[in-house]
């Protein structure tokens, strides 16, 4: 019997091969409840409809109803669910527009099941959670942006990761939870970059991060 504290997850996907090979992966866990599969978007929002859903694990190339409309119509009706991007696709400007329109997390479909528990653990509890091919995706094109960009090529990895997240409008704590360092650390980091690039506020740091090309 599953326990009344059970995470349960929704599973979406139009290849039957994976989500069957999910629910395996997760039978398992005794935290996690598989509350049901679908094989397209307009059957997933039935679904959601009707049974009790906290994580959705989303495909994002479907046909009809594509992964990131579905996203967006889960996150209107049902706010407070959380949905986890399960795809192939690492191309930075796909997850930026993605994490732009409230995906939780991020997942590349070559993860393992520890990784894919670590996720839904996380994204139930509040957090972000992120492949570490994506963030080292993500930290890639923020290295090479900086590269053309005087005064930004002695930062870290670690320093323009914190800087765009800055320029996005996150908090500390927001950046420490998608980082997974805490809001003290990151605030160490804010006061550094302002050491670094000679500016006294946020906004400073913003302007510099958009003309570096950090952030669109």
């Amino acid at each position: 019997m599953p326990s009344p504290k059970s995470i349960k997850i929704a599973l979406c996907d139009d290849h039957r091969i994976i989500t069957e090979g999910l629910v395996r992966l997760l039978a398992d866990a005794p935290d996690v409840e598989c509350a049901g599969t679908a094989e397209n978007g307009r059957d997933l929002l039935f679904l959601l409809g009707h049974v009790a859903v906290d994580v959705v694990l989303l495909d994002l190339d479907m046909p009809g109803m594509g992964g990131a409309e579905v996203m967006r119509q889960i996150k209107e009706r049902w706010p407070r669910m959380r949905v986890i991007v399960l795809t192939m696709h690492d191309e930075a400007a796909v997850i930026r527009d993605l994490l732009g329109k409230g995906a939780d997390g991020y997942l590349l479909k070559t993860s393992g099941r520890d990784e894919l528990l670590r996720a839904v653990r996380a994204v139930a509890e509040g957090q972000k959670h992120f492949s570490a091919a994506i963030t080292e995706s993500l930290a890639q094109q923020r290295t090479s942006a900086a590269g053309s960009s005087p005064g930004l090529e002695g930062l870290t990895a670690r320093e323009l990761e914190i800087l765009g997240a800055l320029a996005e409008g996150l908090s500390n704590k927001e950046i420490g939870d998608k980082l997974f360092i805490s809001a003290r650390t990151v605030d160490t980091h804010r006061s550094n970059l302002m050491k670094k690039l000679g500016v006294h506020n946020v906004a400073g740091l913003v302007r510099l991060a958009v003309a570096a090309g950090l952030v669109k």
